[in-house]
This record gives structure tokens, sequence and C-alpha cells, in this order.
């Protein structure tokens, strides 16, 4: 007997996507959308799809997708982002797994990146994601912004994988990386995870040699070199305002001279502490 399944989707102003994405999600048994208020044509997109569109404000990444697989009618989910699509190969391969009935707890999908004016090539090394999953062994992690699933249990992969038209150009990759940096100081802040200021020095051209040789972005021509070096930058901006951070609370308001409002009281306390 064939396993039913629920795509499950969060989204936020997303119409410029989302048609491609519902598009390719037909196949599912059931579709969930968990919109957060968008102001454009996002639930009205879902509607054409027959979508189950529920409304709630913004909790994060990992609480947002918690609650979209929360809402779902099967115990078995699609998860995906509102600028994602399955390839014609994937839909064929998740039809046919789920028609035979999985063998596996959950599946990691390669992902096809948008890599600024191009698709990555083929030959370039993709990243798994778990996307496809049995919710009753598991749900999302509480990474801040690198939220993603987790099971407990078998994970195999897929053959085929899924199209991801996230980051169309340098602009929107670079306010990622900002905004993604930023949202993990605070996490490993949390866990004490202080970080030398050699790291920022010596680990971004690791990370830009694995960019472009190990996971072959060598293949994707400019944009490849572009995308290495902006993930080097990446790996730079992580560590280094996880290091501000620390410098920050070691300093206090000491940079300010004695005479300002309040500089007094502050120097007293530190002495006290």
């Amino acid at each position: 007997m064939p396993t039913p399944f629920s795509a499950v989707i969060t989204t936020f102003n997303n119409a410029k996507t989302l048609r491609s994405c519902l598009e390719s999600v037909r196949l599912a048994d059931e579709i969930v959308v968990l919109d957060s208020f968008s102001t454009d044509r996002t639930c009205e997109i879902a509607a054409e799809y027959s979508a189950r569109c529920i409304q709630h404000e913004f909790l994060g990444y990992s609480q947002q997708k918690q609650m979209v697989i929360d809402s779902a009618t099967h115990d078995w989910v699609l998860l995906l982002d509102a600028d994602e699509a399955l390839t014609p190969a994937l839909q064929t391969e998740i039809q046919s797994l789920m028609a035979s009935g999985p063998n596996a707890d959950g599946y990691a999908i390669p992902r096809i990146e948008q890599l600024f004016w191009r698709m990555t090539h083929p030959k370039s090394r993709m990243n798994h994601f778990l996307r496809l999953f049995d919710r009753r062994k598991g749900g999302m992690n509480d990474v801040p912004v690198h939220a993603a699933p987790e099971v407990h249990g078998h994970v195999a992969r897929t053959t085929a994988g899924f199209f991801h038209f996230g980051e169309p150009d340098i602009h929107t990759k670079v306010d990622k990386l900002n905004s993604y940096s930023s949202g993990l100081v605070t996490y490993k802040a949390k866990r004490k995870k202080s970080v030398s200021p050699w790291t920022c020095l010596l680990y971004p051209p690791l990370v830009f040699l694995k960019s472009f040789v190990f996971k072959r972005n060598y293949r994707n021509g400019w944009a490849g070199v572009i995308g290495s070096v902006c993930m080097a930058f990446y790996a730079f901006l992580k560590y280094a305002k996880l290091y501000e951070h620390f410098r920050q609370a070691d300093v206090a308001a000491s940079l300010l001279p004695p005479e300002y409002p309040g500089q007094q009281e502050t120097s007293e306390h530190k002495q006290a502490a």
C-alpha cells in the first residue's frame, strides 16, 4: 500500500517563487503552507494549488518549520522552502519510493543551487539535506539560523535532487551571510564558544580551498570563484563577530573617557566585581 505524505512549506512574501515550488509537489497527498502574514499574493497562489494555508507570526526558523511539520496530516513529510522546487527526476523518484514503501526513516536530498547567474554544474559536489522523513522519528534542531530536521534512525540518500533559487545575485548572498553570521553569535556565545583571532585569519582560506577545489566549484567558472570567496568571507564573519562579542563584553564602556556620565559608576562596578 502506498505511503501517503504531506508537503510542508513556510512562506513570507514568496509570490515570485512559490508557484514553481507548489507545482513541483503536486504529487503530495497534502500541501500545507505556514505563512507569516505575507503582504503579496503568496496566500492566493497557495489557494490555487488547494494548499491548506495557515498564518502565524514568525517565531524563528526552527520553531516555524516545526509548526508546519506538526500541522501535517500524514506521518511522512516533505519539507521545502518557498524558493525551492523538486526536479522532475526527484518527483519520479519520490513517487516510486512512496509507492513501494520507504526503507529508511528519512532521506537526504542533494540541492542544486542557483549560483548568481547560473545553476551549479552537475559535477560540482552538492550538499545533501534531510527533507523527506517520518516526523514520528524526530523534528527540527534548535540551531537559530541553519535550523534543520534530525531523525533518530536510518537516513538514506536520493539520487535526484531539488532546486534552490534563493541567491540570484551577490547582493542577496552577502546580505544573507551578514544576517546568518550575526544570528549565530548569540547561539555560540551561550555555549561559551570563544574563538582565537588567529581563527579569523587562518580559517577562511581553508574554507575557500574546500569550496573551490574539494566541492568542485571550479566547474562553475567565475560564479564558482565568487561563491567560494563569499563562503570564505562568511567563515571570517562568523568568527570575527564572535571574537568581537567577547571583546566587547571585556571592555564594556571603558573606551569612553572617564569624564563621560556613567563612566565612574561603570568603573566602580567593575572594581567591585
